[in-house]
């Protein structure tokens, strides 16, 4: 990187000049005639450390080039009152900067007005590019002919990003001849955003070594550059190395400033070192800067991340006698770091209480709060801050909203729920579709469907229901509450509207109509979509399959999931399991069984749904050996029995008074990766109250959760239980109202 050399610039034929024009030409007039067959695919071939690049050949956009342009949306201003700009041809555009005299082409291009220097031409095309090299090329061209355009905050943001997914970019001897060939140099802001990429990229020691030589770039350190470089590696992690920065900052005579501080304060609190970022605030207020509003922020993260709660409110109290006032990062800093380092309803009260205290935080707080307490599925505290942020007059985002809404449906009265949307659509905000879906779904299941069908006049009202996907899911809505002629309505008008459906429209309403019996509905249904050329898949037959298997129509069943490999559908676990489970059902065990083995030799693993239904099958017919030796195959494939596995055989094992074995077998559980749920614990406890092993059965209590309920068999008493054990067992007084409450629950 030392003693780079001044090179000549290189020239551009006339020739070449004239061939883009007349490609230019060519290429706008193809797009018009044929914009939706794209004919010209290239290839770059790009070293992400030197400047190689492959320039494509010329011909018309891409596919991917247009798939690119629909990502952007532009409100270019035209270049003259009559004249409108036509829209960007970004493939076009990385053509010319792929070329070697591409600072000259670009000039050509500028003079006939096929690139407009406004923010917006300018953001579009960095954003546009695949090779990182060309948005870079395109900002240094931009720069040297409109240098206020480069200081754009907008513009040099898109280029950071640019730098960092593509990149990265470094200053190789090629890239920096490349520069000086073209005319151009350097300067401080290209090389700011350049280290600012870097940094994101955790290249610290390349950040350092840049720095180090950026006299032979002929530019001299300064503050913002210093600033740039400690920024790098902060958010690098190399806090060692940022801190050297900062300590060599007055040897180049440049003085550390706010911006200075607050980075290397925002790099120990990062690091945990808090300490250290109060001694850095008083260093700094020694040099005449006092701490702003993002200085406290980054303190009460830090404290928060350090678990010292108390400190980070009375940082809060600081900035109120400082007459700093707390922006929505600062409150969103107290929220989210309350809820990482304390239990959530601690969190809870501490951050209402200091809120009801200073009543203008309301509004900064509510959004935040919302979320939080939504995402730890706090519907009660969530429904009283929205409750109380209406009240106030104030009204969450959009976002939040819907977000706090799916966590009410949840966990909430759906009385309370239709209470809390009514009012806030009375105060003009617009539910989200997925909230109106949830609520309308709630109502419909407990039976409250002219709620929900007023529910869904307002979604249809609002626009929500207009395109196949909303049409999709409101079937689905109707299917599950068994609603299936609503389904049926719902999808004759989306096609009167001229929503055509889609294969999924079909797989939808065919499984409902599966679900509810209606097996001739969904064969009318798949002739439908059949009519409309969409081809079966594996949720369309297996959805078949199971409405087949539901009606009892087994051979129908087995004649479709042999049509279905005809149709080149090959069936999944899900449709093996469904005839696995229906084989069972009927007792066919050993054809069930040959579908198990038909589905390992078909290369399909699997799942503890495939061993279940047999297991239960087996217990159930006493053969409990059988059963046994599909639940060793089910370690052997690395598969978890679950509750349903083992507590079929503890069952068939204590009814067939097979005590040692049962217990044995529960024993093993956990060994296996299943915890015991109420129901097993039931059923060993039952066991061994029947034979009067309280002393096992007291073991057992003791080492379940406390929170599970163990129902004691009915019909045994606690004088039963107090009679046949050791007074010491009635001492344990956790047992003993474990007892009660249960013996109370069964009287």
């Amino acid at each position: 990187m030392r003693g780079f050399s001044s090179l000549s610039s290189s020239r551009a034929s006339p020739v070449v000049l004239r061939n883009l024009s007349k490609e230019s030409s060519s290429l706008e007039k193809s797009n018009k005639q044929n914009p939706s067959k794209p004919k010209f695919q290239h290839k770059q071939t790009y070293n992400k450390y030197n400047n190689n690049t492959v320039a494509p050949s010329r011909g018309n956009s891409s596919s991917s080039s247009s798939s690119r342009n629909s990502r952007v949306s532009l409100s270019d201003s035209s270049v003259s009152a009559n004249k409108q700009v036509k829209p960007i041809d970004h493939h076009y555009i990385s053509q010319i900067l792929a070329r070697k005299d591409w600072f000259l082409l670009l000039r050509h291009e500028l003079k006939a007005q096929r690139i407009n220097l406004v923010p917006q031409f300018v953001v579009s095309v960095l954003q546009n590019q695949e090779n990182p090299l060309h948005p870079l090329r395109f900002y240094i061209w931009v720069s040297n002919i409109e240098p206020l355009l480069a200081k754009n905050q907008s513009v040099k943001g898109v280029l950071a990003n640019a730098l960092f997914r593509k990149g990265p970019v470094v200053l190789s001897v090629e890239l920096l001849r490349d520069i000086r060939t073209s005319g151009f140099r350097v300067n401080e802001d290209l090389l700011c955003v350049l280290i600012g990429s870097w940094g994101r990229l955790g290249l610290a020691k390349y950040c350092a070594d840049i720095f180090g030589q950026i006299s032979f770039l002929g530019i001299s350190p300064s503050t913002r550059l210093y600033n740039a470089v400690i920024d790098a590696l902060v958010k690098s992690n190399s806090i060692d190395l940022a801190y050297l920065k900062f300590q060599q900052m007055p040897v180049d005579n440049c003085k550390p400033d706010r911006f200075t501080y607050n980075i290397l304060i925002h790099g120990v609190c990062k690091a945990g070192v808090v300490d250290e970022a109060l001694r850095l605030v008083k260093q700094m207020e020694g040099l005449g800067y006092s701490p702003n509003v993002y200085t406290y922020t980054i303190l009460i993260d830090g404290f928060c991340n350090a678990k010292r709660v108390d400190e980070a409110f009375k940082i809060l109290d600081i900035m109120k006698k400082r007459n700093v006032s707390p922006n929505e990062a600062t409150v969103r800093s107290l929220v989210h770091g309350l809820f990482r380092c304390l239990a959530p309803q601690k969190a809870f009260e501490l951050l209402v209480r200091f809120i009801e205290k200073e009543p203008r935080m309301w509004k900064l707080a509510s959004d935040t709060l919302l979320c939080s307490l939504s995402n730890n599925s706090m519907a009660r505290e969530a429904a009283m801050i929205l409750r109380k942020t209406g009240e106030r007059g104030f009204v969450p985002d959009t976002s939040t909203f819907n977000i706090t809404m799916t966590c009410l449906i949840k966990g909430l009265d759906i009385n309370e729920i239709c209470g809390i949307l009514d009012n806030f659509i009375e105060r003009g905000v617009k539910p989200g579709f997925t909230i109106y879906l949830a609520l309308i779904e709630a109502l419909y299941k407990v039976g409250r469907g002219t709620e929900g069908d007023c529910y869904l006049n307002h979604m249809v009202k609002d626009g929500l229901v207009s395109n196949i996907s909303s049409y999709n899911m409101l079937i689905d809505c109707f299917c599950k509450a068994s609603m299936t002629d609503r389904a049926t309505e719902t999808f004759n008008e989306m096609r009167h509207r001229g929503v055509a459906p889609n294969l999924v429209t079909f797989n939808t309403l065919i499984s409902g109509y599966c679900k509810n019996g209606e097996v001739h509905k969904a064969r009318e249904l798949l002739e439908m979509l059949l009519e409309y050329g969409f081809k079966p898949d594996i949720f369309t037959f297996s959805s078949i399959i199971d409405g087949l298997c539901r009606a009892y129509w087994i051979e129908d069943a087995l004649n479709c999931f042999t049509e279905m490999v005809k149709w080149g559908v090959p069936p999944n676990a899900i449709t093996y399991n469904i005839l696995i489970r229906s084989l069972c059902v009927i007792g066919d065990v050993a054809r069930s069984l040959r579908f198990l083995r038909k589905m390992q030799a078909d290369g399909i693993s699997p799942d503890i749904y495939s061993f279940n239904s047999l297991i239960q099958s087996f217990c159930r017919m006493n053969k409990i050996e059988k059963a046994k030796k599909l639940l060793d195959s089910m370690l052997a494939l690395g598969l978890s029995p679950d509750n349903y596995s083992f507590g079929a055989i503890i069952k068939a094992l204590s009814e067939s008074g097979r005590l040692d074995e049962a217990k044995e077998m529960f024993l093993s559980m956990e060994a296996n990766g299943c915890i015991p749920d109420s129901y097993v614990c039931n059923l060993i406890l039952e066991t061994l109250v029947q034979h009067s092993s309280f002393e096992e059965a007291r073991d057992i209590v003791k080492r379940s959760d406390a929170e599970m309920e163990c129902k004691v068999l009915k019909g045994y008493s606690l004088s039963d239980l107090a009679l046949c054990t050791a007074p010491v067992f009635l001492l344990e007084l956790s047992w003993y109202s474990t007892v009660m409450g249960n013996i109370h629950h069964l009287a």
